[in-house]
């Protein structure tokens, strides 16, 4: 069992950054595949980002690719989103995911646990 906690989430300005968090509880954290998503209001759950088991395979949207950046500290039980250059349409909620596994995804029923979510909201 993990449960997984975002934050990191706001409002911010057309242009900007945020780092989103995502902190996993349990001991085996570093068994994971790691997932971001994100669901705007009316549309359905989308994949953002997602990284292996050490990091070192990542796979991005092609909505983020050269804005975001996923990485993760196992040590920390914990996984990261940075985003830049943000736009009014990365508007939405954005939700960690652990996959039990070693094959990548981006869908997102394959994924084992959710965060609860924390909100982006770009202005232009």
């Amino acid at each position: 069992q993990v449960q997984l906690v975002e934050s990191g989430g706001g409002l911010v300005q057309a242009g900007g950054s945020l780092r989103l968090s995502c902190a996993a509880s349990g001991r085996t954290f570093s068994s994971y595949l790691m997932g971001w998503f994100r669901q705007a209001p009316g549309k359905e759950r989308e994949f953002v980002a997602s990284i292996s088991f050490s990091g070192g395979r990542t796979t991005y949207a092609d909505s983020g690719k050269g804005r975001f950046t996923i990485y993760r500290d196992n040590a920390a039980n914990s996984v990261y989103l940075h985003m830049n250059s943000l736009k009014p349409e990365d508007t939405a909620v954005y939700y960690c995911a652990a996959k039990l596994g070693v094959v990548p995804t981006t869908t997102a029923n394959l994924y084992d646990y959710w965060g609860q979510g924390t909100q982006v909201t770009v202005s232009s």
